[in-house]
Formats: C-alpha cells, sequence, structure tokens
C-alpha cells in the first residue's frame, strides 16, 4: 500500500511539472510588449482618421485606455464587419473595440466584455425622397455594412429593400449617400446622427430600430481576462471618463446612454 501511494505521489509531482498553467491573454500581451486592438475608422465620431492620418474617435480613446491600463503600447487595426470577429478568432487580434454590439449569435464565437457603450440602429435618407418610415425603404436602394446588424434586421423587417452593400460604412457608404446614389441608409445612430448634422440634404427618422450594448469583444478561452476587461470598463463608467468621453466627441450638450458598471 506504501509503495502505490509514493507511486501515486510521484507520478502527481511529474505531472504537475509536465502540463504547468497555460499563461493567460493579459500575460501573453505584457510579455510580447504591445496590444492589438482592431478598431473600426468606419465614421465619425465612433472611428476615423484625422488629418494626419492617425486613428482618432471615441473607441479610439477607449482603446488607447485600455492599452495604457495594461502598460503596453497600442497597435491598431482597421477592422469592420465579419472582420471583426474573424481576426480575433483567428488570433491576428487580441481585442476589438470597434463598436460591436453584444449579440446572442456573436457571442457563440466570442466573449465580450460588460457595454462601454449603448447605440441603437437608425435609418437615415435623402430628405426628398419621400422616405417616412420604414416601411418606405421597400424598393428603395438602401446603402448597409455587409455583416452588420443593420443588415440582417432589413432583410428581416424589409426584405423589399434593395441593399447596396460596402464593407465601410465611412467613407464608402457616407460618399454613396453624399453622391445621392443611395436613398437611405442604416447604421447606428451615434454615426447617422452625426452626419445627420454635417449635411442638410440628409434626415435621421426618429425611431430607433433596437437598443444594442457595445462591448469589447475577444476570442473565446480566457475568462479571467474577460473579468479584468469587465473591470476595466466598470472602472471607465465610475471613474467618469466614459461621460467625458461621450461628451468629447457628441459635444457637451449630449446625454451619454445610462451604462451599468456592475462592480
Amino acid at each position: 500500500m506504501k509503495r502505490l501511494i509514493g507511486a501515486l505521489a510521484a507520478l502527481a509531482v511529474v505531472a504537475g511539472t509536465a502540463w504547468p498553467a497555460a499563461a493567460g491573454m493579459l500575460d501573453d500581451i505584457r510579455s510580447r510588449g504591445t496590444v492589438r486592438i482592431g478598431v473600426s475608422l468606419g465614421g465619425e465620431p465612433i472611428g476615423f482618421r484625422d488629418d494626419q492620418n492617425n486613428p482618432t474617435g471615441y473607441d479610439v480613446d477607449v482603446a488607447n485606455m485600455l492599452a495604457q491600463k495594461i502598460g503596453v503600447p497600442v497597435e491598431f487595426t482597421d477592422v469592420s464587419g465579419d472582420a471583426r470577429v474573424s481576426m480575433l478568432v483567428s488570433g491576428q487580434l487580441d481585442i476589438v473595440v470597434a463598436n460591436t454590439s453584444a449579440t446572442l449569435e456573436r457571442a457563440k464565437t466570442v466573449s465580450f466584455s460588460i457595454p462601454y457603450n449603448r447605440a441603437g440602429m437608425r435609418v437615415i435618407v435623402q430628405k426628398d425622397v419621400g422616405i417616412s418610415t420604414l416601411k418606405d425603404l421597400a424598393g428603395k436602394n438602401v446603402v448597409v455594412g455587409r455583416g452588420t446588424t443593420g443588415e440582417a434586421f432589413l432583410k428581416r423587417e424589409v426584405p423589399d429593400a434593395n441593399l447596396v452593400y460596402v464593407d465601410n460604412f465611412a467613407p464608402d457608404g457616407v460618399l454613396q449617400l453624399q453622391q445621392r446614389r443611395v436613398d437611405a441608409a442604416i447604421e447606428d445612430s451615434s454615426l447617422v446622427d452625426y452626419l445627420a448634422t454635417k449635411n442638410d440634404t440628409l434626415v435621421t427618422l426618429p425611431e430607433l430600430y433596437s437598443n444594442d450594448p457595445i462591448g469589447i469583444a475577444v476570442a473565446k478561452g480566457d475568462p479571467d481576462f474577460v473579468r479584468w476587461l469587465d473591470m476595466f470598463v466598470s472602472d471607465y463608467i465610475q471613474s467618469g471618463a466614459y461621460e467625458a468621453n461621450y461628451k468629447k466627441w457628441w459635444g457637451a450638450n449630449a446625454n451619454p446612454p445610462k451604462l451599468n458598471p456592475l462592480w
């Protein structure tokens, strides 16, 4: 019996040394010395490029704060639509802060933090084309981001709309609207509300067709890293940084959507 116990103890020691605990994503990022973050530079004020071609906008500010908390420089990659998820799954990115709605379908593939922003889908139209309701989009040319929540919504609610696909809403979708090549578009309210204030020929319909949580996305498999991101977002909200960043990009009189910090 003593020999059996001794053999089992020796086996346990060998097993413990043969398979050490795998380092988590946070440790991997710090060891590498940079964090690879995907941002969507498809439209003001969420994400775009400034006059020096540098990434800027609300999400870029959040990503920079996140990198600062991790303690490493950030490497930005411009992503949108389906690429936001596929580049995480393939390991090309560590984190995505790219105006990504945290949906049940996407959560089958990637993990999300608690929301760092909220937005709803809204339709923006040419003022003189006679569109005043969602049903009026039937038979109209509507620009939509490929692989977005808006695409799925229109296919379900207005199947007779003529969808015009773009990979990046800005500049491609915005340009189609400005050149009057399409009658309307559907995108996050945060983007189209801002666009309508900059263009006298465009107007947004009043309805919000969703109230989507916008989360930080990461690959599955590291719940401790997701928990750390939850704590980052909680601090972002409770410290006042969320309100300050929102008003920086949408104006001092803007009302930031209410978020629950949880922690």
